[in-house]
Protein backbone atom coordinates (compact mmCIF):
# COMPACT_ATOMS: atom_id res chain seq x y z
CA UNK A 1 0.00 0.00 0.00
CA UNK A 2 2.61 2.96 0.83
CA UNK A 3 4.82 1.47 -1.76
CA UNK A 4 1.76 2.02 -4.35
CA UNK A 5 1.03 5.11 -3.06
CA UNK A 6 4.55 6.95 -3.16
CA UNK A 7 4.88 5.41 -7.02
CA UNK A 8 1.33 7.42 -7.22
CA UNK A 9 3.06 10.70 -5.37
CA UNK A 10 6.07 10.04 -7.36
CA UNK A 11 4.75 9.71 -11.26
CA UNK A 12 1.89 12.67 -9.92
CA UNK A 13 6.18 14.67 -9.32
CA UNK A 14 7.17 13.62 -12.59
CA UNK A 15 4.22 14.57 -14.36
CA UNK A 16 3.63 18.09 -12.82
CA UNK A 17 7.99 18.87 -13.81
CA UNK A 18 7.21 17.56 -17.32
CA UNK A 19 3.85 20.15 -18.00
CA UNK A 20 5.50 23.17 -16.19
CA UNK A 21 9.15 22.23 -18.35
CA UNK A 22 5.95 22.04 -21.25
CA UNK A 23 4.65 26.19 -20.67
CA UNK A 24 6.92 28.10 -23.43
CA UNK A 25 8.69 31.32 -20.84
CA UNK A 26 6.71 33.76 -23.03
CA UNK A 27 3.56 33.09 -21.96
CA UNK A 28 1.52 35.56 -19.90
CA UNK A 29 0.55 39.02 -20.00
CA UNK A 30 2.82 41.69 -20.23
CA UNK A 31 2.53 45.66 -19.90
CA UNK A 32 4.63 47.97 -21.93
CA UNK A 33 6.86 50.02 -19.78
CA UNK A 34 8.79 52.10 -22.15
CA UNK A 35 9.65 52.82 -25.83
CA UNK A 36 12.53 54.48 -28.02
CA UNK A 37 11.88 54.24 -31.64
CA UNK A 38 15.06 55.00 -33.19
CA UNK A 39 16.82 56.06 -30.04
CA UNK A 40 14.34 58.44 -28.62
CA UNK A 41 11.61 58.32 -25.94
CA UNK A 42 8.32 57.66 -27.42
CA UNK A 43 5.12 57.40 -26.13
CA UNK A 44 2.55 55.60 -26.18
CA UNK A 45 -0.81 54.41 -24.28
CA UNK A 46 -1.00 51.64 -22.81
CA UNK A 47 -0.44 48.53 -24.57
CA UNK A 48 -1.01 44.92 -23.47
CA UNK A 49 0.46 41.91 -24.78
CA UNK A 50 -1.32 38.91 -23.65
CA UNK A 51 0.23 35.61 -25.15
CA UNK A 52 -1.95 32.34 -24.66
CA UNK A 53 -1.03 28.91 -25.42
CA UNK A 54 -3.29 27.61 -28.10
CA UNK A 55 -3.12 24.03 -28.93
CA UNK A 56 1.05 23.36 -30.30
CA UNK A 57 0.95 27.45 -31.20
CA UNK A 58 1.10 30.84 -29.23
CA UNK A 59 -2.25 33.60 -29.64
CA UNK A 60 -0.42 37.22 -29.27
CA UNK A 61 -2.74 40.03 -28.68
CA UNK A 62 -1.97 43.20 -28.27
CA UNK A 63 -4.52 45.54 -26.91
CA UNK A 64 -4.80 49.20 -26.05
CA UNK A 65 -7.72 50.84 -23.28
CA UNK A 66 -10.51 52.18 -24.50
CA UNK A 67 -13.88 53.22 -22.99
CA UNK A 68 -12.74 51.59 -20.15
CA UNK A 69 -11.93 48.58 -21.86
CA UNK A 70 -9.70 46.77 -23.86
CA UNK A 71 -9.30 46.75 -27.48
CA UNK A 72 -7.56 43.74 -29.28
CA UNK A 73 -5.71 45.98 -31.66
CA UNK A 74 -3.49 43.25 -33.49
CA UNK A 75 -4.08 39.03 -33.27
CA UNK A 76 -1.91 36.21 -34.75
CA UNK A 77 -1.74 32.96 -33.50
CA UNK A 78 1.66 31.69 -34.51
CA UNK A 79 3.63 28.21 -34.07
CA UNK A 80 7.22 28.62 -33.10
CA UNK A 81 8.63 27.25 -36.20
CA UNK A 82 8.42 30.52 -37.97
CA UNK A 83 5.60 29.29 -40.11
CA UNK A 84 3.83 32.43 -41.37
CA UNK A 85 0.23 33.12 -40.02
CA UNK A 86 -2.02 35.73 -40.34
CA UNK A 87 -2.42 38.81 -38.48
CA UNK A 88 -5.77 40.44 -38.16
CA UNK A 89 -6.69 43.74 -36.78
CA UNK A 90 -9.32 44.63 -34.29
CA UNK A 91 -11.97 44.06 -37.00
CA UNK A 92 -10.97 40.66 -37.73
CA UNK A 93 -9.21 41.58 -40.91
CA UNK A 94 -6.24 40.06 -42.89
CA UNK A 95 -3.41 42.99 -41.99
CA UNK A 96 -0.71 40.82 -42.50
CA UNK A 97 1.58 38.14 -42.06
CA UNK A 98 3.57 36.95 -38.65
CA UNK A 99 6.25 34.68 -38.21
CA UNK A 100 8.02 33.24 -34.46
CA UNK A 101 10.57 31.48 -34.29
CA UNK A 102 12.33 30.01 -31.28
CA UNK A 103 15.96 31.28 -31.32
CA UNK A 104 17.68 30.00 -28.25
CA UNK A 105 16.04 28.99 -24.66
CA UNK A 106 14.65 32.78 -23.72
CA UNK A 107 15.04 34.29 -27.68
CA UNK A 108 12.73 34.67 -30.19
CA UNK A 109 12.77 35.84 -33.81
CA UNK A 110 9.86 37.78 -35.40
CA UNK A 111 8.60 38.85 -38.61
CA UNK A 112 5.79 41.20 -39.46
CA UNK A 113 4.50 42.43 -43.15
CA UNK A 114 1.90 43.17 -45.02
CA UNK A 115 0.01 45.13 -47.77
CA UNK A 116 0.90 48.98 -47.67
CA UNK A 117 2.97 48.45 -44.61
CA UNK A 118 6.66 48.13 -43.59
CA UNK A 119 8.28 44.85 -42.93
CA UNK A 120 9.39 44.26 -39.09
CA UNK A 121 11.90 41.90 -38.26
CA UNK A 122 13.68 41.87 -35.09
CA UNK A 123 14.15 39.85 -31.66
CA UNK A 124 11.67 39.10 -28.35
CA UNK A 125 14.13 38.69 -25.61
CA UNK A 126 12.91 37.17 -21.94
CA UNK A 127 15.22 38.16 -19.09
CA UNK A 128 16.24 35.57 -17.01
CA UNK A 129 14.15 35.90 -14.31
CA UNK A 130 11.49 35.99 -17.31
CA UNK A 131 9.74 39.61 -15.85
CA UNK A 132 11.11 40.97 -18.37
CA UNK A 133 10.42 41.24 -22.30
CA UNK A 134 12.62 43.09 -24.68
CA UNK A 135 11.25 43.37 -28.01
CA UNK A 136 13.44 45.29 -30.35
CA UNK A 137 12.28 45.48 -34.05
CA UNK A 138 13.78 47.34 -37.95
CA UNK A 139 11.53 48.09 -40.35
CA UNK A 140 11.98 50.54 -43.15
CA UNK A 141 9.15 52.27 -44.57
CA UNK A 142 9.55 52.82 -48.74
CA UNK A 143 11.50 55.51 -49.63
CA UNK A 144 12.35 56.56 -45.81
CA UNK A 145 15.17 56.09 -43.26
CA UNK A 146 14.99 52.07 -41.21
CA UNK A 147 13.49 52.73 -37.97
CA UNK A 148 14.73 50.40 -34.70
CA UNK A 149 11.94 50.16 -31.99
CA UNK A 150 12.80 48.61 -28.33
CA UNK A 151 9.88 47.92 -26.43
CA UNK A 152 10.32 46.75 -22.50
CA UNK A 153 7.34 45.09 -21.49
CA UNK A 154 7.03 43.98 -17.37
CA UNK A 155 5.12 40.67 -16.47
CA UNK A 156 1.74 41.40 -15.09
Amino acid sequence: MIRATFRTAALAIALAVLSSAAVEPLVGTWLLKSQQVSGEDASSPPLTLEIRPVGDALEFAYSVPHNNSRVVSLHFVARLDGSATDVQDAQGRKIGTARVQRAGALVYSVSLEGPNRPTASGTMKLSADRKTLVCESDSAPPGAAKIHTVQVFSRQ
